[in-house]
């Protein structure tokens, strides 16, 4: 990996204008020399209290206490580390960066990089020029201006392009440039010809271009697809650039370049299938808008969103082929604390059809409807199930318990219980036995369910939070997950303390994520053996992702947690596991006051912290 100079750095450092900088997420006003201010962007509020001090290349807040330097703000707000930031402010104030000595194998590789990004960048030109300029075009032209009803501003933000139907314009281009053969077939925009391997032509031909683009900007492939009508056989409806060193389709965002900032700045992310999707969606405002290159949420692509956002709003197709890609994406987002939301398209509809019948703004107030992904899970079992016999509901509600059940105390969880007791015709006490009767495993009914232990509220965002609501704080995460994932994440935080707490905890007893304890031995450094792992159904894909995701949320802290809320966090858990084992005595009718017992000893022990938090937090604001 390449490593840029201190002096770059200071460079860089030297030549960003703080106030042009920050003025991109922030409307700053002037308080005296060398002194702006504003209102955060890392948190809600209604007086300005962020204040930028440009010579010193400095912003503190005093509502959140975030503060740094022109890189700390790029890292927090385009999502991005401190390479990325570095490059991204290089790029932006016209600073070149210099690398430290490297190994000629490495200034080689760099170097052939960015041969094939210049060759990548020369193609998205020609096809972005062929596109405006050429007569045999105009089809295109008409396709995406009349049919789609896109805006000609939106297509040449995402430098959309048509490829010619001759079958060497590229690459007689590009020879002329100075490239050879090899160079663009690493490119991936031309190929060779199968009656003789000798010969080269172009990948893309006779289709519409979607250059995709990294974080930075930078082309690294293309998507084309051909006019609809056009029955040619040799030409693919959907031809993407072939896999290799500069693209990888499992990891490619298209649109992320032009996407990260406001999603970063919102903290939400929307997720589309294909590329006039996302057209679509950024021409109704919806800037935060990507696309995942069909239906397919990969782990390579979550790992990149939990590095920028909190929460993923999936604007898929409403056909079945949608429908089970938001189920995996579901699954993938769970074990990342990523919150999912759902856009409920009308059937048959995607956004670019949306806004062709009706415009960019009902496409708009469309994604403004969505709904957690919990409430469409129960919605679409509901239609699906055979409400018409006892065995049918039974179904229905052995499918519904995993959904419902683990959410906690809340209004939505109150309003899907009375939906799914009104579609199932029963009443919503008999409907909660039931659920709770089918989580157990079978048996007869036990009582109605204890009250879901309190979730910590811990976030890298708010360190405060468990203070400010007493360790009540609940979200429609699943909340045994969510309360494990906080833990782990500020153990990260907790400098030495933490990592003690860490190599402590009693996981099997705690941890109920198959996946949170095979991170947890990763992160102590004691790495599960393949075998070990694989028997518990967990891949080494999922492991990762979820480390990525535990150390974006510890750096989000911005501190040092403390002990108390450590132990805080502990508790909570400990509580979790009383409760799991008092229900399940309830059922065999057998050790419950002992357990009951238990419960309020560990019950206390957290007033007990929570006492102590509260005194802190006192003491802060004195």
């Amino acid at each position: 990996m390449t490593r840029y100079s201190a002096d770059s750095r200071d460079r860089v450092r030297d030549a960003v204008d703080m106030v042009a900088l920050i003025e991109g997420r922030v409307e700053l006003r002037r308080a005296g020399h060398n002194s702006y201010f504003g209102c955060c962007p890392f948190h809600e509020e209604r007086t300005a209290s962020f204040h930028v001090r440009p010579e010193e290349k400095h912003y503190h807040c005093f509502g959140c206490s975030e503060s740094g330097d022109p890189f700390d703000f790029v890292m927090a707000t385009e999502g991005v580390d401190f390479k990325g930031a570095l490059e991204l402010l290089a790029e932006r104030f016209g600073v070149t960066l210099e690398a430290e000595s490297e190994d000629p194998a490495e200034a080689a590789a760099r170097a052939r990089r960015e041969r094939l990004y210049a060759l990548l960048t020369r193609a998205a030109t020609f096809y972005e020029r062929m596109l405006w300029e050429s007569a045999e075009a105009a089809p295109a032209r008409r396709y995406l201006l009349e049919e789609r009803r896109l805006e000609a501003d939106v297509l040449r933000r995402f430098r959309v392009g048509w490829a010619p139907r001759a079958w060497d314009r590229l690459l007689t281009g590009c020879r002329a440039a100075g490239f050879v053969e090899a160079e663009m077939l690493a490119a991936g925009v031309i190929q060779r010809s199968r009656q003789d391997p000798s010969r080269h032509f172009d990948r893309f031909r006779a289709q519409i271009t979607f250059p995709t683009a990294d974080v930075r900007g930078r082309v690294i492939g293309f998507g084309a697809r051909k006019l609809p009508g056009d029955d040619r056989d040799w030409l693919g409806k959907y031809v993407n650039t072939a896999e290799g060193e500069m693209y990888s389709k499992r990891s490619v965002l298209y649109g992320i370049d032009e996407a990260r900032a406001s999603a970063a700045r919102r903290g939400t992310i929307i997720l589309a299938e294909g590329y006039t999707d996302v057209l679509a969606l950024h021409q109704a405002g919806l800037t935060h808008a990507v696309g995942i290159m069909g239906t397919s949420l990969t782990r390579e692509q979550v790992a990149e969103l939990v590095r920028l956002v909190n929460t993923v709003v999936l604007c898929l197709d409403a056909d079945s082929a949608g429908q089970e890609a938001m189920a995996r994406a579901a699954t993938l987002c769970a074990q990342t604390g990523l919150s999912l939301r759902v856009v409920g398209l009308p059937a048959g509809a995607d956004p670019g059809e949306i806004i062709g019948r009706d415009g960019p703004e009902a496409l708009a107030g469309t994604v403004a409807a969505s709904v957690p992904y919990v409430a469409f899970a129960v919605d679409r079992l509901l239609t699906r199930a055979d409400r018409d016999s006892a065995e049918g509901k039974d179904a229905a509600i052995r499918a519904l318990a995993p959904i419902l059940g683990p959410l906690p105390a809340s209004v939505l969880r109150d309003e899907l219980t009375a939906r799914a007791a009104g579609a199932l015709g029963l009443t919503e006490s008999r409907l909660v036995a039931l659920l709770e009767h089918a989580r157990a495993g079978g048996g007869p009914p036990g009582p109605p369910p204890a009250d879901p232990s309190p979730s910590s509220g811990w976030t890298p965002a708010s360190p405060t939070a468990a203070r400010a609501t007493g360790g009540t704080a609940r979200t429609g995460v699943e909340l045994g997950v969510k309360t494990e994932r906080d833990l782990l994440a500020m153990c990260l935080a907790g400098g030495e303390v933490g990592r003690a707490l860490l190599a402590d905890l009693d996981a099997e007893a705690l941890l109920t994520s198959a996946v949170l304890r095979a991170a947890r031995l990763r992160l102590l450094g004691r790495a599960p053996e393949a075998g070990a792992l694989a028997a518990t159904g967990v891949s080494e894909a999922e492991v990762s992702v979820a480390i990525d995701a535990l150390e974006v949320r510890a750096a989000r802290a911005g501190r040092t947690v403390s002990a108390d809320e450590l132990e805080h966090a502990r508790l909570l858990l400990e509580l979790a596991r009383v409760d799991r084992e008092l229900q399940r005595a309830r059922l065999a009718r057998r050790g419950v006051p002992e357990l009951a017992a238990a419960r309020e000893r560990v019950r206390a022990s957290l007033s007990a912290v929570l006492a102590r938090l509260e005194s802190d937090a006192a003491l802060e604001r004195f």
